[in-house]
């Protein structure tokens, strides 16, 4: 059974090689068919259908010369060399072009002749017809080819298409011109009630979001594919949450410039998270960024984490002299070269085994590499463990910061980007303090070494290490319960991609101590996040309330009181000063007696309150 399946697998295939290689003569065969009958019929008509006056010899003559030069000229345009898709708008192009050009000849050669063989208009009229039979033929080739070409009914899951617009009709003829497509459209929904008529490829509107439900059920179909890549994360919310109540899957259409023809089934995907924030690619000035980074050494600290493996990936792109990767993880070391390079290479000098806590490593690194730019991602950020550990929060995130910083003024780093949160605007935890003198140490060494030292604020971001949305899923993932804080809390998010290109954007546009403060849209609430993944999954899950911890908001701001939001570059990214503070300052505050190993959550809030009297001050000044 399967040889005999497989020899006429190989027959058919066979047989498609032969038609491909004899197409180019089939399609000039059904051109010169079309002249050999527009001539006769031209003629014909001429004589208002009477058959007394034609020169038989003369309709032979002037037909046979527009067969032979439509084979030289199409030849020449590329018509039969298979440079054009048959019956597309270039091959009508290309094939009116042509026919044109064999009206002329023909109608200079008859002139030539004084009319004796057919009468002087008789080409121009041939050759609008033998435009309209060619024409004619492609189409109805093309109906064929899509009608025999579509997916097939047992390997195809039917799929209902929303959005009649440009995306929606590119997509419904890519998904309906082959036989291996996944997915199989059978109705189009829009809300535009313009459209209710509309037909594409033979499918027609059949109503609204409203309707989805209904049209779905009526053609058997559990997918609703969107075909609509401008709705924005609230209207695509708004317009799916429907969908899920009724159990039915959301489908995303790529972006228009990621389709590939005969590839777009591969790209079609499940609506993610990702999806719902609606959030456009960033709007990166490469040219900025290529005048600090392009040719530069440039190290990159916590380059085995989420933020600082993607910052790698980045700016690899970016032409660098050289590219250091320090962490003192070597598996998230060895992690982020493979996503860059595609080998391990443990021993490569670009990688640098290290902790920003060691002061004189940290220091030795530097004048061995001597960077002339420094990304510090390297942090500890997880806000309940640092508040029942205060001083691993003090030790990584304000000293680390401290000895990265001036090991980066003894070798004279040109400009170095701070990577912060945004729980140090307004802090009201260990987490958001600690970032916070971060931010006024960074602003302390640009002050004092006259340098583009800057700190770049964001919140949440989606898919980072022990992020909220990998909690969620391993939650459902065991069957429930989801726990979330409070029904209320809300948090900022952005996709890890956009947060890392607005970072490098950052770096090229701050200039000594700023804060700068990428727009992270509207705040969304964690229990809207943690149903519609309970609801994705189609699993009957609880939410369990468990009520906010130490150190934890309600909602996080991006500016805290004072700062003003202002954007005089880049529309996503804000710009605000952050008051300088010497290291023996904080620590002055921090560490009672100098001792660093047991700060507390008090020491660090006392510091926060001595920052805030010193803020007021520099604010006032």
């Amino acid at each position: 059974m399967i040889g005999r399946r497989g020899e006429k697998r190989a027959l058919s295939v066979g047989m498609d090689a032969r038609v491909r290689r004899a197409f180019p003569a089939l399609q000039f065969g059904a051109d010169a068919f079309a002249w050999a009958i527009a001539v006769p019929a031209a003629t014909l008509l001429r004589y208002d259908l009477r058959i007394g006056p034609i020169d038989v010899f003369g309709v032979v003559i002037v037909m046979v010369l527009a067969i032979v030069c439509q084979a030289g000229i199409g030849l020449g345009f590329g018509l039969y060399r298979r440079h054009y898709n048959y019956g597309s708008l270039d091959e009508v192009r290309v094939l009116g072009m042509s026919i044109g050009a064999v009206a002329v000849i023909a109608t200079v050669v008859v002139q030539a002749a004084g009319g004796s063989w057919v009468p002087r208009s008789v080409p121009v009229l041939a050759a609008f017809l033998a435009l309209a039979l060619t024409m004619v033929v492609r189409f109805a080739a093309r109906l064929v080819e899509e009608r025999h070409s579509g997916p097939s009914l047992e390997n195809s899951e039917p799929v209902i298409v929303f959005g009649a617009g440009a995306s929606g009709e590119q997509i419904i003829k890519s998904l309906m011109r082959s036989s291996d497509q996944r997915y199989r459209p059978l109705a189009i929904l829009d809300d535009d009630l313009h459209k209710a008529s509309l037909r594409i490829n033979g499918l027609r509107v059949r109503g609204t979001r409203h309707d989805a439900v209904a049209v779905a059920e009526e053609h058997g179909a559990r997918s609703i594919l969107i075909a609509a890549p401008s709705l924005s994360g609230e209207s695509l919310r708004e317009l799916t949450d429907p969908f899920l109540e009724a159990d039915l899957t959301v489908l995303i259409l790529p972006r228009v410039s990621e389709m590939i023809d005969d590839t777009t089934s591969l790209q079609i995907r499940p609506h993610t998270i990702e999806d719902l924030l609606g959030r456009s690619p960033a709007n990166v000035d490469l040219a900025s960024i290529s005048g600090y980074v392009t040719d530069r050494r440039v190290l990159v600290t916590g380059a085995g984490g989420s933020i600082g493996s993607e910052l790698c990936r980045q700016l690899h792109s970016f032409g660098l002299a050289e590219l250091f990767m320090l962490d003192r993880d070597e598996s998230g070391l060895h992690s982020t070269q493979m996503s860059i390079a595609g080998r391990p290479s443990l021993g490569s000098p670009s990688l640098v085994l290290a902790d920003i806590r060691d002061r004189e490593r940290i220091a030795s690194v530097f004048r061995e590499l001597r960077p002339d730019v420094v990304f510090h991602a390297a942090a500890l950020k997880h806000q309940p463990l640092l508040e029942k550990n205060p001083s691993e929060a003090w030790k990584t995130n304000v000293v680390g910061t401290r000895n990265v910083l001036d090991a980066s003024v003894d070798v004279g780093v040109e400009r170095f980007v701070n990577i912060s949160s945004d729980k140090a605007a307004d802090p009201a935890g260990v987490l958001g303090y600690s970032k916070r003198i971060c931010e006024r140490l960074t602003a302390e060494t640009a002050e004092r070494v006259g340098r583009d030292y800057v700190s770049v604020r964001f919140g949440n971001v989606l898919g980072s290490r022990g992020s909220m949305l990998g909690v969620f899923e391993h939650q459902i993932a065991r069957g429930g319960p989801v726990t979330v804080t409070d029904p209320d809390i809300t948090r900022y998010f952005m996709t890890v991609s956009e947060a890392v290109a607005l970072v490098i954007q950052a770096g090229a546009i701050g200039t000594k101590g700023e804060a700068l403060v990428l727009d992270m849209g509207s705040p969304i609430r964690i229990q809207d996040v943690a149903r519609r993944l309970i609801r994705q999954s189609g699993r009957n899950i609880e939410v369990v309330y468990t009520g906010l911890r130490d150190g934890e908001k309600l909602h996080e701001v991006l500016l805290g009181p004072g700062e003003a939001d202002c954007r005089p570059f880049h529309k996503l990214i804000s710009h605000t000063s952050v008051p300088p503070l010497s290291f023996s300052e904080a620590a002055a505050a921090a560490c009672a007696d100098g001792n660093h190993r047991d700060v507390s959550i008090e020491m660090i809030a006392a510091a926060a309150l001595s920052l805030a009297g010193a803020e007021s001050r520099w604010a006032a000044g």
